[in-house]
């Protein structure tokens, strides 16, 4: 059965792609959850404005994402740990923490989208990278001071 995909289908397709699938698949699972229609006229003309009205949205939340990557690219956070000898923290400091540190400033992330190149194990500033939107990325200076 041809269909045309309505949204990005892991392992099948992009939005806007015709692909052929059982009918089965299409029809208990593409279809009712509105991710794909069956590959007619009407159905090639609705698709035409849909992508219209998602390329509209994508557009305003990459916007909402470089401000808040201009935003964070200035800002500097610092995070207090328990110090051992010679500098080694008990502990890493995790996404979740830059996350919570990010949230006291008043901005809200995702930990999920807080990237650590290495788990961050002893004091010192460290860039860290966050992941906003698919094509944007925002630059963080995390200074890991001690808690005395």
């Amino acid at each position: 059965m041809k269909i045309i995909l309505r949204k990005d289908v892991q392992s099948l397709g992009l939005m806007g792609e015709i692909v052929t699938v059982k009918n089965g698949y299409a029809r208990n699972y593409l279809i009712p959850r509105n991710l794909a229609y069956f590959a007619n006229e009407g159905a090639l003309k609705a698709l035409e404005i849909e992508k219209k009205r998602f390329a509209k949205i994508q557009a305003a939340e990459k916007g909402v994402a470089e401000t808040l990557a201009a935003k964070l690219s200035e800002l500097q956070i610092s995070i207090p740990m328990k110090v051992g000898e010679e500098g080694k923290l008990y502990g890493s400091v995790t996404p979740a923490m830059v996350a919570q540190e990010l949230a006291v400033h008043g901005i809200e992330i995702d930990r999920r989208s807080i990237m650590l190149d290495d788990a961050i194990k002893s004091l010192g500033v460290f860039d860290v990278k966050i992941k906003l939107y698919s094509e944007v990325t925002a630059t963080l200076k995390v200074w890991v001071i001690s808690e005395e």
